[in-house]
């Protein structure tokens, strides 16, 4: 019996996901610029993880949904079980 990849993990790697984790990222940064403090600045740093997620294709918390961390191969395992 094949496993299944998570509907969360194929939303991740799709183009959508990618673009909403940019945009999360960015929402972050913005947020944490607006704070003018030290949290601020840590906020800022956090925003970057999604944006580095979806600007290179992977995926933290695949593994633990157990799927493929980059994005190419989560696509790519849908795409032999279709």
């Amino acid at each position: 019996m094949a496993f299944q990849t998570s509907g969360f993990a194929r939303f991740m790697a799709s183009a959508a996901g990618r673009w909403l984790r940019i945009v999360a990222g960015a929402a972050l940064i913005f947020w944490g610029w607006s704070m003018h403090s030290r949290t601020g600045m840590i906020v800022m740093v956090v925003g970057l993880v999604p944006i580095a997620a979806g600007v290179f294709d992977f995926c933290l918390i695949a593994p633990i949904l157990r799927a493929p961390f980059w994005g190419r191969q989560i696509r790519a395992k849908d795409d032999a079980a279709s």
